[in-house]
């Protein structure tokens, strides 16, 4: 038994990483057993990924490891190595695009590399920075494969990955049941399945490419039957195929502890995109990400928060979760006793008088409301990384998630 592992198949608008493995999968020699399917999300500002942040692996049981090798060699010259160097002609605004490298890597028997996967999660990763497998091939793709390979799997959720036909790649417009997914949304342990806000779909690519709809559950037998359900609709367009693969989204693991810090002043951008100065650098709110950029807006110089989220450089934090750990007192001017109106300043060390009455007195200021501590805020469902666990989980005692 050992693991293959596999990465940066597609570009950003052709080919599919997941669809890369499915293909690999169905040329496999008779004698070959397959086991789990992995897809692990990695670090998401790598600088040279190409569609998205997910490396795939699968655990094979060939009779005859070295006939198995010879096979891998001839599968990757032949379809896998002369994906290396594509490029999509679609612009993508975001970022620069990078040329596919592929890689590919096998390892006869499996360490627990926590800490290289955890890198791979929350870091930038050199290639000459991966574990050595029993034999690899290609370039930059061994990165998210070796950390595919060596995830050790401790929190899992299951998504069930679905592969339209393929005169259907080239366009962007998808056609899954709108019924059948409401029926998939309301499955005991689905998620991110469909936006409550809007129910609009959250299962299918926007962009071109092999993948019709990718269903995330908490267990695998709910991801089994929300993928035969979606399928068998006659509202849902037709597919090649689909399998269940064990991830880390939702887990969380792309996020250490939590970062303590005292705001120093905030500015609210274009959009409302809020950048919050502490005493331990730049914290970011962007626009999209909801309950966190309105706490964001709300603070006041002198409160202590809470914050969670990636570092995309140095000194900067991309927040995912916020909160108000402790409020900075507030002062405000007294009340005048007999006009009911508030009191205003004489100057600097003259205390305040009342606009009516002129009535005066020397404290010039007084504790104002009391304001609360909040409990943590993450964005939308919309707005989540797919490796961000919705808040309400952690409320729940621990379950098995291995369905």
């Amino acid at each position: 038994m050992g693991w293959l592992g596999l990465d940066d198949t597609d570009t950003v608008d052709e080919g599919c990483t997941t669809f890369s493995l499915h293909a690999l999968i169905e040329a496999l020699p008779n004698d070959v057993k397959v086991g789990t399917l992995r897809l692990v999300r990695l670090w998401p500002y790598a600088q040279q990924r190409t569609r998205g942040n997910a490396a795939v692996a699968v655990e094979l049981s060939p009779s005859n490891e070295a006939e198995f090798l010879l096979f891998l060699d001839r599968y990757w010259r032949e379809h896998l190595q002369p994906l290396k160097g594509n490029i999509s002609p679609v612009e993508d605004g975001n970022r620069a695009q990078s040329a596919t490298d592929p890689g590919m890597v096998w390892f006869s028997n499996r360490t627990k590399n926590s800490t290289f996967y955890f890198d791979a999660v929350r870091n930038h990763i050199s290639l000459g920075a991966i574990p050595e497998a029993t034999k690899s091939w290609g370039g930059m793709g061994r990165i998210g494969a070796t950390a595919a390979v060596l995830w050790p799997q401790d929190k899992m959720t299951w998504e069930a990955v679905c592969w339209r036909k393929k005169e259907r790649w080239s366009t962007s417009e998808r056609s899954v049941c709108d019924e059948a997914l409401a029926k998939a949304d309301h499955l005991p342990g689905t998620f991110l399945t469909r936006d409550p806000r809007t129910e609009r779909s959250l299962i299918s690519p926007r962009g071109t490419c092999p993948v019709l709809f990718g269903v995330r559950s908490r267990t695998k037998d709910t991801a089994k039957e929300a993928a035969r359900l979606l399928t068998s609709a006659e509202a849902t367009e037709p597919s090649i195929a689909w399998r269940v693969f064990c991830t880390n989204q939702a887990t969380d693991d792309h996020l250490d502890h939590a970062l303590h810090a005292k705001v120093q002043s905030i500015e609210v951008l274009s959009r409302g995109t809020t950048v919050i100065q502490t005493n331990a650098g730049k914290w970011l709110a962007f626009a999209e990400s909801g309950d966190v950029k309105h706490l964001a807006q709300s603070l006041c110089p002198g409160d202590e928060i809470e914050g969670m989220g990636l570092n995309p450089e140095q000194g900067v934090l991309h927040l995912e979760r916020l909160r108000l750990h402790t409020p900075a007192p507030t002062k405000e001017r007294p009340m005048c006793i007999a006009c009911n109106r508030r009191m205003k300043s004489m100057g600097k060390g003259q205390g305040v008088r009342c606009p009516t009455c002129k009535n005066r007195q020397n404290e010039a200021w007084i504790e104002g409301k009391t304001r609360m501590s909040s409990p943590w805020t993450q964005p939308p469902m919309d707005a989540r990384r797919h490796l961000a666990k919705p808040l309400d989980w952690n409320k729940e005692p621990n379950k098995s998630r291995n369905g």
